[in-house]
């Protein structure tokens, strides 16, 4: 059995796309996940992308994937890795996928000289805060997660002077 993690490329469009369904009725969020092909299209595999995506393998079959940003630190003055997604499928868990993935992540992290690695996990998701907690990272409870989307966006984008 091998794992292996590569680069996402356009012809894994399908696959995320099924990985991010799969990630969404697990967070019981189905409703929410609105991506298309050509949102992966435009966003991912874009001549400039903002978002990179990882593909997890196990002996060259899909098992999982990653999408990550970089953002920055000011009171660093350095980049960070922001991982937004990571999901391994029901059947592969326990075989270090996930693991695998994390410490891909925190290589490129280290080889582009972030200061940090950071993601969000459910406060109802145990397993994955355990698991979380197994490799040292530490939840950053200090901190008020907010999002500004749909309508409120809308309203407050409106009133830009670009």
């Amino acid at each position: 059995m091998s794992i292996t993690i590569r680069p996402a490329v356009l012809e894994d469009t399908d696959t995320i796309l099924h990985f991010i369904k799969e990630l969404a009725i697990y967070e019981k969020a189905e409703h929410e996940a609105k991506a298309t092909p050509a949102h992966i299209h435009n966003t991912l595999f874009c001549e400039t992308p903002n978002a990179h995506g990882l593909i997890c393998e196990q002996d060259g079959q899909a098992i999982g994937f990653a999408i990550y940003f970089f953002s920055y630190s000011t009171w660093q003055g350095q980049y960070g890795i922001y991982l937004e997604d990571l999901y391994v499928s029901p059947q592969s868990r326990g075989l270090g996928a996930g693991k695998k993935l994390l410490t891909h992540l925190a290589g490129i992290a280290l080889a582009k000289d972030c200061g940090r690695f950071e993601w969000s996990v459910l406060d109802w998701n145990q397993p994955a805060i355990d698991f979380y907690d197994s490799l040292g990272a530490k939840p950053q409870g200090e901190w008020i997660r907010y999002r500004l989307d749909g309508d409120a966006l809308k309203a407050l984008g409106a009133q830009a002077e670009l």
